[in-house]
């Protein structure tokens, strides 16, 4: 058994999983379009957005789709435990360009750095690094 994330975008899967690719080391590995399996429930001008996509993303598999009318993640987040506070502060500049920060990066009582936001695509994200004696908590 494996638990993969499935994030529905409006819109914007394609974008955000180019972004998740360039600036998280991300790696797409399969994209199908509306247009691939019409269906006359979606929008017209949709036939280009993604039915479902696919990447390898630190060690996991996120997948999305672009669905009218979805709403931004809510109560749920991505969550990306990072190797350094270096690279913690890296990621945390990439994902809150354009996005609304829950929560600023700071140091907490389980965590070196940590943060809590939505990045401009919609899809919100936990980021994290802990020391040793913070993992081992």
């Amino acid at each position: 058994m494996r638990l993969d994330t499935y994030v529905n975008y409006r819109g914007v899967c394609e974008d955000a999983f180019g972004y998740y690719a360039q600036h998280l080391g991300g790696r797409v590995t399969g994209i199908v379009r509306h247009g691939d399996r019409p269906n006359p429930q979606i929008p017209p001008g949709w036939s280009d957005k993604v039915l479902h996509a696919r990447m390898d993303l630190g060690g996991m598999v996120l997948m999305g789709a672009d669905i009218p009318g979805a709403e931004p993640m809510r109560s749920a987040y991505l969550t990306l435990s990072l190797d350094s506070a270096a690279e913690a502060e890296r990621v945390y500049g990439v994902l809150t360009d354009g996005g609304e920060i829950f929560m600023k990066m700071a140091e907490t009582p389980f965590a070196s750095r940590f943060a809590m936001l939505r990045d401009r695509f919609g899809a919100s994200w936990m980021l994290l690094h802990q020391t040793p004696e913070q993992a081992s908590q």
